[in-house]
């Protein structure tokens, strides 16, 4: 007699919420660059520091972000946790090594 056996799906643990908005983000850049303009369009310095560390994880982790930018690792983790302040070229290099930019627009029509 010939016996089968049957696979076993393979348990799928629970996801934090950090882990759940980094997949995303991995998943759908446009969706990350969205959310990035929201916190920085409302949020504070803490929250666009998580909202960029997320995103870093995203696309490579820290330690390829900072073989991209030229940055150490150590600076770089200090520089994205949420007491974080970087200079605006390290921001604009962490931007660029994720695969995003920072663009300016008017408020306001301007009249003349």
């Amino acid at each position: 007699m010939k016996t089968t056996t049957t696979k076993k799906k393979p348990i799928r643990r629970h996801r934090t919420h950090d882990e759940a908005t980094v997949e995303s983000f991995r998943r759908d850049p446009k969706f990350a660059a969205a959310y990035l303009n929201a916190v920085l369009e409302e949020g504070n310095r803490s929250e666009l520091m998580t909202a960029l560390r997320y995103v870093t994880n995203a696309f490579g982790g820290v330690p390829s972000i900072a073989e991209k930018t030229g940055l150490n690792s150590t600076t770089l983790y200090r520089t994205l946790s949420a007491n974080g302040n970087p200079e605006l070229k390290s921001f604009m290099e962490i931007m660029k090594a994720v695969g995003m930019r920072i663009l300016v627009e008017p408020l306001r029509t301007v009249r003349r």
